[in-house]
């Protein structure tokens, strides 16, 4: 299982850093370099739990390690594109499909106790199991 010094390790390791300060609306946000390396901002003022720090940075992570970056001016599917792949990524890191099912089996079966398990926000474990049920990985 993922934790949240497992992911800054991460970054860390591929040249990935990571900021702190005031983004104003924004609650976190990535960014590719120039040298092709990738940076990351995070409002520690609007991580309201470790599991929504845990999230926030997973999802932006997911941006660097997949490249999927936009700017401003894309258009909206291509912006959603970008977002899937980024939370595809997070989802697999932080709530992996075999992990998931050896937790069903252990009789964690209501999400609240899934995404207290797993660490992450409650939103965030539904967004996975509906991941892994659009692809037939998980039988409802």
């Amino acid at each position: 299982m993922t934790d949240l010094l497992d992911l800054y390790g991460l970054a860390e390791e591929h040249g990935t850093e990571v900021y702190w300060f005031d983004l104003g609306t924004a609650e976190s946000l990535s960014l590719p370099l120039e040298d092709g390396s990738c940076a990351i901002a995070m409002d520690p003022w609007r991580m309201s739990t470790l599991a929504d720090e845990k999230v926030k940075l997973a999802h932006e992570m997911g941006h660097c390690e997949t490249g999927a970056f936009y700017n401003r001016y894309a258009a909206r599917d291509v912006r959603q594109k970008y977002e899937n792949r980024a939370n595809k990524w997070a989802y697999k890191k932080l709530v992996p499909q075999d992990e998931l099912a050896e937790a069903c089996l252990q009789g964690y079966r209501e999400p609240w106790e899934l995404a207290e398990y797993f660490g992450v926000t409650e939103d965030f474990l539904r967004g996975a199991l509906k991941y892994y049920q659009e692809r037939d990985y998980i039988v409802t």
